[in-house]
């Protein structure tokens, strides 16, 4: 931080005065360049210093107080925002309107007892240079007098009406991620994945998975880190899931925002993001209900530029979705920013575990958090205590269909989803069944059916039927050796009515006869062969129903 001397640097005789003046120092110099050091070293004084901060109006106190929280220094932009302007004016309208006399904000106050600084910085991680408003050097050791006692925290206590719908935490991310996985491992697309209800969508799941390092870029499974993902305690996974969230620099919670549309080549910077909002969340008393919305102001109100560089609000092209308005200007704060601290909360924060939220009543938004017993090791990258075991066994019937429970190892439903075709799931459990196709899937995958058989015979709650064993088995050696498709079927009074049929163009549409009277016809041809035998002059009628296609 810039010292004493330099903060002063610059300033003219006529300003050097009134600093003195407003301090009680006697300043007699003929010029700028010899008042400087006279004038410091007649303020770095700790006693007269702190008679000065004693004396200051409560809202000069507090302006000092907010800096001084902010570890001496707070971006200008912020500053002006929240304790007012310093007036430009030079030396001669200086001493005419005499502003320190009757100044217009906190900012002026300390401005001219020269307790504030304004200059260019840049820390270590910054490309370029901020301008900020900041406490000297010299005077940071004798503030801290100025806290009377702990920030207060964040907003307020939720009240009983406001956290009457609790929505816990819980950790079935675990159970999407390892849907999720299988899903990519096979192939599967993810629109059948979406119409599951999980409440998180796929893109973002597949993007966690992606900060702990479990997919590749085109975010298929990598083999080992799945494998180890999958094997290990719900506990350490889940502390994988949100350390991988918690330290990652490319999950980018801004252009996930629902209802907004970022555009354009301008960066922001997520891992700074998110840990400047979690040292908020951090202040939030433990397993207390809090007011989101409260919440939310107050992060305005303390740290409103949290992702803005700068203070810069009107260079990052940010699109309403629903009209295509444009959100650039502070005014869309709410908008953008307090869009996004409400979406880290009731998104990322409580997929992981780490809140739980609320609502006023049933299907309402959420307008209430609180911090989770699993929170606290959750936030260090720990695994937390109190997670249920998967040591559950699941069902297979004879017609090859498997039910596993949610408490079934993650493990095990991996390898069954990778034999068998995905038919859904519910609170409760995921049903699978063996198909020729999936069979013929997981062969092309490098898979061999009997390691199916093995796993029933392993974690099925009773071992597979010898028929099941066996058309499975019978399925590896032979492949097929039953199909069940749909058919068309013509039936005629007389097979005079079929001889004449054959007589015609049509006849190039007809199947095999099955009896004098009835014969196949080849699919898409009804409306052909109807208008065949009407120039015959035969009236047909036509009894369609459409099946589903069925192998066996």
């Amino acid at each position: 931080m810039p010292d004493l001397i330099h903060s002063l640097q610059g300033r003219d005789l006529g300003h050097l005065r009134v600093v003195a003046s407003l301090w009680g120092i006697e300043l007699n110099a003929p010029d700028g360049h010899t008042a400087l050091p006279l004038l410091v070293k007649a303020m770095l004084d700790r006693r007269l210093m702190l008679e000065i901060v004693e004396s200051l109006p409560a809202e000069a106190q507090t302006c000092l107080k907010t800096i001084l929280a902010h570890e001496g220094r707070l971006t200008w932009a912020l500053f002006v925002r929240r304790f007012g302007g310093i007036r430009e004016m030079g030396p001669g309208r200086r001493d005419r309107e005499r502003p320190y006399l009757s100044p217009i904000s906190p900012a002026e106050i300390l401005w001219y007892r020269g307790l504030i600084g304004r200059a260019f910085l840049k820390d270590d991680d910054q490309a370029e240079p901020q301008e900020y408003a900041y406490i000297p050097e010299e005077f940071l050791p004798w503030l801290p007098a100025l806290q009377t006692g702990e920030e207060e925290p964040p907003g307020r206590q939720a009240s009983p009406i406001e956290c009457a719908a609790p929505i816990p935490a819980n950790d079935r991310i675990l159970d999407h991620a390892c849907t999720l996985l299988a899903a990519r491992r096979i192939g599967l697309d993810g629109e059948s994945l979406e119409r599951a209800g999980w409440g998180i969508p796929v893109d973002i799941l597949a993007a966690l998975l992606s900060s702990a390092g479990l997919v590749d870029e085109n975010r298929i499974p990598l083999p080992e880190p799945t494998r180890a993902f999958l094997e290990a305690r719900r506990a350490d996974s889940l502390a994988l899931l949100a350390n991988g969230w918690l330290q990652s620099d490319t999950f980018n919670e801004l252009r996930l925002v629902p209802g907004i549309v970022c555009e354009g080549e301008w960066r922001n910077h997520p891992l700074d993001t998110r840990q400047k909002l979690l040292s908020m969340v951090a202040k939030v008393p433990p397993q207390t209900w809090w007011n989101l919305p409260a919440f939310v102001a107050a992060v305005r109100e303390r740290m409103p530029d949290f992702q803005r560089p700068a203070g810069d609000y009107d260079s990052w092209l940010i699109r309403r979705k629903e009209d295509g308005e444009s959100l650039i200007g502070n005014r869309h704060w709410d908008d953008v920013d307090g869009a996004l601290v409400r979406f880290i909360i009731t998104g990322p924060l409580h997929w992981l575990g780490i809140v739980d939220l609320a609502s006023s009543r049933l299907e309402a938004v959420p307008g209430a958090f609180r911090l989770t017993a699993w929170a606290p090791a959750l936030l260090k990258g720990e695994a937390p205590v109190g997670l249920a075991r998967e040591d559950s066994l699941f069902q297979a019937t004879t017609d090859g269909r498997l039910t596993l429970p949610v408490s079934t190892a993650r493990a095990v439903r991996y390898q069954v989803a990778r034999f068998c075709q995905w038919d859904g799931e519910d609170a409760e459990s995921y049903q699978f069944r063996i198909t020729p196709a999936s069979l013929e899937r997981a062969r092309s995958q490098g898979l061999r059916a009997g390691q199916l058989i093995n796993l029933m015979r392993r974690y099925a709650s009773a071992p597979p039927t010898p028929a099941l064993t066996q058309s499975i088995e019978r399925w590896e050696e032979n492949g097929i050796q039953v199909t069940l498709e749909p058919a068309i079927l013509l039936r005629v009074k007389t097979p005079e009515i079929l001889a004449a049929l054959r007589r015609t163009p049509a006849a190039r549409f007809l199947g095999d006869p099955l009896n004098p009277t009835t014969i196949m016809i080849h699919e898409g041809a009804v409306d052909k062969v109807m208008k065949a035998l009407s120039g015959l002059g035969y009236l047909s009628e036509a009894r369609l129903e459409s099946q589903p296609e069925s192998r066996s």
